[in-house]
C-alpha cells in the first residue's frame, strides 16, 4: 500500500501510441486520450501527459495536463480533465489513488507552478481522497451531476428503466422513414455540423468555429464517432440527410457525449430518441460499459436525458490546489478566468 507520493515516479510521456494504449488498458476516461489533449493543444493549451510509477517500476496512474499561460503575475494555470486515471490495487487503492493524484498535484507545482492545479476526475462522489491543499473548484468546467447508463445491463434492462414516454417516442422515431447510422465523411460531417449550429441559434449557447469539431473529428479518430438520424433528401432517394446527430469521445471503458443537435423536422419526427437508443446499443456492441451523458443541469436538453434512466449519478465534482496568494484574485475577481472556464466547456 503506498501513503507517500514522493515514492512514486513522475515521467513525461512523449509517444501517442504507448500513451493510449495505457489509457485504455487503464480503463482511463476517453478526455485523457492524446487526440483530447491534441484539440486543446491547437488553442491556448499545452498538452503534458504524466505517467506516475511506483518504487518497483509499475506504471500506477496517468494525467493528461492541460497548461494554459496566463497574464502578468498569475503566470500559469493547469486542468486535468476527468484524470488523473489510477489502476486499481485492491485493498490498497484508495492509498495508491491518494499518492498519484498528490503526484501530479506536485509536479504541476514544480514545472508549471502559477495559480494552481483543477482537478476534475472521474470518481463516484464520496470517493476518499487525501490531498494536501485541496478546495472546491470555484469555476468548475464539467458537471458533476450527471447520468450515466451502465452498458453490462441487456437492452430490455436499459429501456425497462426509461420514462414511458422516452420508450414510446423511441418506437414512433423507429417508425419514421429513417435511417440510424455512422457518420463516416467529411461531407456528412459537415451537414451535422450546420445542424449543430441551429441548435445553438434556438437554445442560444455559442460555439466554436467548424475547424475545432474537424480537429476533433480528426485527432480522436476511432475514438471520437458520430451517430446520426438520416432522411431521404428526395422520394425514393437515399437516407443521406441528416436531420439530427449526437457526438461522442469513447475509451474502451467509458463514452462520453461531446456534441448533438437537430433541426425542425428531426424534432417533428423524434428523431433524437431513436438515435439515441442506436447510440447506446452502438456503445454497448463496442464493449463500452459506462455511457456518460454530459452533466444534468435544469434544462430541456437535461429533461431529454433524465428520460433515458431513472437515476442520476454524482462524481466527486471539481477540485482545485492552490499554488500561490494570486489564486482568489484569478478565479473570484477576473473576467479572464470566467472567459477561460466558458473556453474549456465549450469544448467539452
Amino acid at each position: 500500500m503506498l501513503s507517500e507520493s514522493s515514492t512514486l515516479t513522475v515521467t513525461t510521456i512523449t509517444d501517442r501510441a504507448a500513451w493510449d494504449e495505457q489509457v485504455l488498458a487503464m480503463g482511463g476516461h476517453p478526455l485523457q486520450l492524446w487526440g483530447w489533449g491534441e484539440v486543446k493543444g491547437a488553442g491556448a493549451w499545452t498538452p503534458r501527459r504524466l505517467q506516475v510509477a511506483g518504487p518497483d517500476g509499475t506504471v500506477l496512474g496517468l494525467a493528461q495536463v492541460l497548461v494554459r499561460s496566463l497574464p502578468a503575475q498569475f503566470k500559469a494555470l493547469s486542468y486535468v480533465p476527468r484524470g488523473p486515471v489510477v489502476m486499481p490495487d485492491g485493498v490498497g487503492y484508495p492509498a495508491t489513488r491518494s499518492a498519484v493524484t498528490e503526484a501530479v498535484v506536485q509536479w504541476c507545482r514544480k514545472n508549471v507552478g502559477g495559480v494552481g492545479v483543477t482537478l476534475e476526475p472521474d470518481w463516484d462522489a464520496g470517493t476518499p481522497l487525501e490531498l494536501d491543499g485541496a478546495v472546491p473548484a470555484v469555476n468548475p468546467v464539467l458537471y458533476p451531476t450527471t447520468l450515466i447508463l451502465d452498458l453490462r445491463r441487456t437492452p430490455d434492462e436499459l429501456m425497462g428503466d426509461m420514462a414511458k414516454k422516452t420508450r414510446q417516442y423511441i418506437r414512433k422515431s423507429e417508425r419514421e422513414d429513417l435511417e440510424f447510422r455512422p457518420v463516416t465523411t467529411r461531407g456528412e460531417l459537415a451537414a451535422c455540423l450546420r445542424l449543430y449550429r441551429q441548435t445553438a441559434e434556438r437554445a442560444g449557447f455559442g460555439l466554436h468555429e467548424d475547424s475545432y469539431y474537424e480537429r476533433v473529428f480528426d485527432e480522436l479518430g476511432e475514438h471520437s464517432p458520430v451517430f446520426a438520424a438520416f432522411a431521404r433528401s428526395s422520394e425514393g432517394g437515399p437516407h443521406d440527410r441528416p436531420v439530427s446527430f449526437v457526438w461522442f469521445a469513447a475509451s474502451a471503458r467509458t463514452s462520453f457525449e461531446l456534441y448533438g443537435g437537430m433541426d425542425e423536422e428531426g424534432q417533428r419526427l423524434r428523431a433524437n430518441y431513436g438515435l439515441k437508443w442506436y447510440a447506446i446499443n452502438a456503445m454497448r456492441d463496442r464493449g463500452v460499459v459506462r455511457y456518460d451523458v454530459n452533466g444534468l443541469l435544469n434544462d430541456g436538453i437535461s429533461t431529454f436525458k433524465r428520460g433515458f434512466a431513472s437515476h442520476e449519478d454524482e462524481l466527486v465534482g471539481s477540485i482545485d490546489v492552490p499554488f500561490s496568494m494570486w489564486y482568489t484574485a484569478w478565479n473570484k475577481g477576473l473576467p479572464t478566468a470566467k472567459k477561460v472556464v466558458r473556453k474549456l466547456r465549450g469544448g467539452s
